[in-house]
Formats: structure tokens, C-alpha cells, sequence
């Protein structure tokens, strides 16, 4: 028997079910039909929430986004300046290596995720780049420094995530350092 959910509660249990298959394989491995099964409910009752896949995975991403945020915000929180910029840089290496599957699916929907305006992380970035700068920045070098700083973090998670370097606490401190 299929399970009665309202419209919202469904949407937050395919959402979590995603999320937790996420995190035990790729997004290849991840099906609509087996996240229905997994919540109890027909794999027809999916689409009246998600019309394909596609749509499914961006919501996976928006939300893992807002973790990563979760989790930069939380990192940086009690820190000021450049300590507290180094701290979200340090928590998203640390967060791409807890969450690879999301971390993945995030930057692989970003472009789209941006164009709606819904990608706070970045937005993050740039307010902690414009207050780590020198008090006479202008808004180009901020820029310049959050970019930067993402190409840094970004590449490192990557590299760490890849096998190219070891995935290594201390190798992350050394690195991103405030």
C-alpha cells in the first residue's frame, strides 16, 4: 500500500532518500523508481514533484548547497577577517571529501543553480572575500580574491577527491591558512 504524504512532506522525503543514496554511490547509481520504493510511494507519485530526473537533481544539489553553506557558516562562526574566510575554505575541502557524490552533483548543476540566483555559497564567498581584503579593496581585487580563493579550495577538494593528493587534514590547514 502506498503511503499518504502532503505535497511538501513528500518532496522533503525523496529529497533526504536522495540525499543518503548520494552519499553511498553516484548520482549514476541513484533512480527515481528506487527513491519512490524507498519513501513507500508509487514511482508515478514522483512526478507530480519532480517532472524528470533532472529537476530531482537540481533539488538535490540546492540542498546540498544550503549544507555547504551550513557548514562554511558554521566553520566561520566566532572568527573574523581572514580567519574566518580561511575557516569556510577549509570547511568546503572538508565538506567536497565528506559529501563527494554531492559535492559533484552541486558544481555539475551550479551553472544552472546560478541563473536562478539560488547559489548562497557564492554569495558567501564574495561578502567573506570583500572582508578579508585590505579596507582601500575596490570591488575588482575583492573579486579577484574570491576567485582566487574558490579556484583554491575548489581545486584542492578535486585534487583530494580525484586521488591526486591525499585527503589529508593537515595538508588542508597548510593550504588554506588564515
Amino acid at each position: 500500500m502506498e503511503k499518504r504524504y502532503h505535497h511538501g512532506d513528500l518532496r522533503a522525503a525523496l529529497i533526504e532518500v536522495g540525499l543518503r543514496l548520494l552519499a553511498e554511490r553516484d548520482v549514476e547509481g541513484v533512480s527515481l523508481r528506487e527513491m519512490a520504493r524507498e519513501v513507500g510511494v508509487s514511482a508515478t507519485s514522483v512526478y507530480r514533484h519532480f517532472p524528470d530526473k533532472a529537476a530531482l537533481m537540481r533539488a538535490l544539489a540546492r540542498e546540498g548547497l544550503e549544507r555547504l553553506a551550513t557548514a562554511q557558516r558554521d566553520a566561520a562562526s566566532g572568527k573574523e577577517g581572514a580567519a574566518s574566510f580561511a575557516a569556510t575554505g577549509r570547511a568546503y575541502v572538508r565538506f567536497a571529501l565528506a559529501n563527494p557524490a554531492i559535492f559533484r552533483l552541486i558544481f555539475t548543476s551550479s551553472a544552472q543553480l546560478q541563473a536562478t540566483g539560488e547559489v548562497e555559497a557564492l554569495r558567501m564567498l564574495r561578502a567573506n572575500a570583500a572582508a578579508a581584503s585590505p579596507r582601500d579593496a575596490g570591488p575588482d581585487q575583492s573579486e579577484n580574491d574570491a576567485l582566487r580563493a574558490w579556484s583554491l579550495v575548489h581545486g584542492l577538494a578535486m585534487l583530494m577527491l580525484d586521488g591526486q593528493l591525499p585527503a589529508d587534514d593537515r595538508l588542508i590547514d597548510t593550504l588554506i591558512q588564515g
